[in-house]
């Protein structure tokens, strides 16, 4: 039996307010449905984006508490579609974790991924990012389930792209989409972004579903935009380019098998010594 999924990606620019944010989010995933998707992402910091991390730790919540994770449940369930939200600060401990919710047509959460890789680097025009000073990084990786079982979905938020054995062990264990929601800036994403994707694409023999913000925020940071749906044998489907927009697409999970069977790289992994 044929396997197919309705996929969307949504691409915006998330302001400091979580309510004005989600009057975007509402009308973009309205247009997804309009489509014909029932299954939706959104980008990391899917509500809001802070100037910094005094800001993002004062506004953080409890899930139970979470305005953005409510309301997107409340959709889900009366339209009756997944909704994959890219990520929130959910307030846990003394620290917070930046943690991805899939939402099923019964609008449950169904699965919560945390991101492992917490994004800490000095990039190259002088900007120093320390996620780790608000984030608690993550350390369980998590592939969904959907579609009684049998469509499995690959949880990861952003800086994971960059670690492409996380990517390798969710395709082992039976991953055929991965989707990687995240936020990019304007200096990494012109030269990393299509690149690392598509390589993640091929490497897994997998679908990989990107949705990304995009344009200048409120905070201060400019985000690269370019959600992309990739294929298997990594052709771009879907580019958003730098528009606030919707894309989607139809994908056929045959393409999957067939691209591990025409390149069996995962299978064929060999373990070396080494002479250093």
């Amino acid at each position: 039996m044929k396997r197919y999924l309705s996929i969307a990606c949504l691409q915006y620019t998330a302001t400091k307010d979580e309510l004005v944010t989600l009057k975007t989010v509402k009308k973009l995933i309205y247009n997804a449905i309009e489509a014909g998707a029932d299954f939706i992402t959104l980008p990391e910091c899917s509500t809001s984006l802070q100037e910094n991390s005094v800001f993002t730790k004062k506004l953080a919540k409890p899930e139970i508490e979470n305005i953005s994770l409510q309301y997107l449940k409340e959709i889900a369930k009366s339209k009756s579609i997944y909704i994959l939200i890219g990520s929130l600060p959910i307030k846990l401990h003394n620290k917070l974790v930046n943690r991805s919710f899939l939402i099923g047509p019964n609008g449950k959460t169904l699965y919560r991924y945390d991101k492992i890789h917490l994004y800490d680097v000095n990039l190259p025009n002088g900007n120093i990012i320390r996620e780790s000073d608000t984030y608690l990084g993550g350390n369980t990786a998590v592939i969904a389930k959907i579609k009684n079982n049998s469509i499995k979905i690959g949880m990861t938020i952003c800086y994971d792209l960059r670690f492409p054995g996380l990517y390798q062990d969710l395709s082992l264990n039976g991953a055929e989409i991965i989707v990687v929601p995240s936020a990019f800036s304007n200096v990494t994403g012109p030269v990393h972004w299509h690149t690392l994707l598509k390589a993640r694409a091929i490497e897994t023999g997998s679908f990989i579903v990107a949705p990304a913000q995009t344009g200048e925020h409120q905070c201060g940071r400019t985000s690269f935009g370019h959600s992309l749906i990739i294929s298997p044998w990594g052709q771009i489907l879907k580019d958003a380019k730098k528009k606030v927009c919707m894309i989607s697409a139809k994908i056929d999970l045959d393409e999957v098998i067939a691209a591990r069977k025409s390149i069996p790289s995962l299978h064929s992994i060999k373990k070396y010594s080494t002479n250093f």
